[in-house]
């Protein structure tokens, strides 16, 4: 096992059988953050201030943040992610960007979170092999696509419909997420409506873990929220059925 990107990597192969391809694997070279719950912000959503949402999360147990403000300038964005990153480091968690690889660059952020359509070669030439790096997808053929050269995980969704991002399409449902899940080389985490009583069906469908933004933002208590979700996680994971690509 190496150390890379301050994470530990380890190489795990996964039969590709069920895409047709005998005798290829699947190489996770990247173990995500422990616990896989990635919070994204979204201060329009935010009933607290955000910087109280984000600190509760992490006291309860999260250990991977993405701010997504996309609707602030890109200054205030990096005045943003400066501030939150310290907290985020004391309690040794994860704290990346929503949007642009320079703009993640130039914040000093742990990582970058891409759009889809975007240009990871590109990305991960200017952020550099030292930082984490995932993209959005919403279809097989873009889980396909993706190249673990530069991609170390994806977000497939949504899940389900969700007041958080409309306009993203249709609904991928369990057995759509499947499928993504199967076609890509890198873990795939679900988001979209997923919630604590949601979460399980979604790790037995190969989720590698969860990202959540809506559920957490208006939540009257976040630690509580946060820590349901976590729960839900590692216990959906240690039950989970071998791989079944």
């Amino acid at each position: 096992m190496e150390i890379r990107r301050g994470l530990f990597h380890e190489r795990c192969e996964v039969s590709n059988a069920a895409l047709g391809k005998p005798g290829m694997t699947k190489e996770y070279r990247v173990k995500l953050p422990d616990p896989s719950l990635l919070l994204i912000t979204d201060c329009r959503q935010a009933r607290r201030p955000l910087q109280d949402i984000v600190t509760a999360a992490l006291v309860a147990g999260c250990r991977w943040v993405s701010l997504r403000e996309k609707d602030l300038p890109q200054d205030e964005q990096i005045l943003l992610a400066r501030a939150r990153a310290p907290p985020a480091h004391a309690h040794g968690a994860m704290l990346m960007l929503h949007g642009e690889a320079a703009l993640a660059k130039a914040a000093g952020a742990d990582g970058v979170h891409l759009p889809s359509g975007s240009d990871p070669a590109a990305a991960r030439g200017l952020i550099g092999p030292g930082k984490l790096m995932g993209v959005s997808i919403h279809t097989v053929t873009e889980a396909e696509a993706i190249d673990p050269a530069f991609v170390d995980y994806a977000l497939a969704g949504p899940a389900f419909e969700t007041a958080s991002k409309p306009g993203y399409g249709p609904e991928i449902g369990r057995k759509g997420f499947f499928e993504i899940a199967c076609a890509a080389r890198v873990p795939v985490l679900a988001i979209g409506g997923i919630n604590a009583a949601r979460l399980g069906e979604f790790i037995a469908a190969g989720a590698a873990g969860v990202a959540v933004m809506g559920g957490v933002m208006r939540a009257a208590d976040p630690a509580r929220e946060v820590g349901a979700l976590i729960a839900t996680l590692k216990g959906s994971l240690a039950i989970r059925a071998p791989d079944r690509c």
